[in-house]
C-alpha cells in the first residue's frame, strides 16, 4: 500500500505542468538593470502614467518554465539565456533639475521664480506680489524644495544622479509583507 502511494506522488511529480516563468520566485531568475539615460539620470522607456519600465529576467540554470518569449514552450535554462520581461518601478523625469529649483529658491524664492519653474503659476505670482510671503515663504520653500516634499506640477521626479542622494518615500499597502521578529 505504501509502495503505491509513493508511486503515485512519484507519478503526480514527474507530470507536473511547468509554471509560466512570470510566476517563478524570487531567487530563481534574475533581471537585467535598466538602461540609465545620461541626460535625465532616469531609466530609458519609463511610461509615465505606471512609472515603470521592462527589463529582461533570465532564470535560473536548470529551471523549466513557460516561456512568453518563445511562444508559451515549455524551456529548460542555461542561466544566461532570457525567458521573460518583468515591469520594475523606475523614476519619470520632465526637465527638471533638483539644483535649478533648489538654486532659484535660495537666490530668486522671495519672486516667486521658484515656484514658476515647477509649474505653480499662481503661487508664483502670490509670491511675486508679497515679496515671498515677506521671506517667511521663501525659507519654508528652500526647506520643502530641500527636502523633495514640493516636486514638479507635472507629476515627473526631479533630474538628480541615479545614484546620487535622494528622498525615497517608503508606503505601505494591503500588499505588503512584514516579516516577523525573530524573538
Amino acid at each position: 500500500m505504501l509502495t503505491l502511494f509513493y508511486t503515485n506522488v512519484i507519478y503526480a511529480i514527474s507530470f507536473e505542468e511547468a509554471l509560466p516563468c512570470e510566476n517563478l520566485q524570487l531567487g530563481q531568475y534574475v533581471c537585467k538593470e535598466p538602461i540609465v539615460d545620461i541626460e535625465t539620470q532616469s531609466e530609458e522607456n519609463c511610461d509615465k502614467i505606471t512609472k515603470t519600465v521592462p527589463v529582461e529576467c533570465m532564470p535560473a540554470a536548470n529551471v523549466t518554465c513557460k516561456s512568453s518569449k518563445y511562444g508559451g514552450a515549455e524551456v529548460t535554462f542555461n542561466g544566461t539565456t532570457p525567458g521573460f520581461y518583468k515591469n520594475v518601478s523606475c523614476r519619470w523625469t520632465n526637465g527638471h533639475s533638483f539644483e535649478t529649483a533648489l538654486l532659484l529658491s535660495v537666490f530668486l524664492g522671495m519672486f516667486g521664480i521658484d515656484r514658476f519653474y515647477l509649474g505653480y503659476p499662481a503661487i508664483g505670482l502670490l509670491k511675486f506680489s508679497t515679496l515671498g510671503f515677506f521671506f517667511l515663504g521663501q525659507l519654508v520653500d528652500i526647506l520643502l524644495i530641500a527636502a523633495q516634499v514640493v516636486m514638479p506640477s507635472d507629476g515627473s521626479d526631479y533630474i538628480i544622479d541615479y545614484y546620487g542622494a535622494r528622498v525615497t518615500r517608503i508606503s505601505m499597502n494591503e500588499e505588503t509583507y512584514i516579516q516577523p521578529s525573530d524573538s
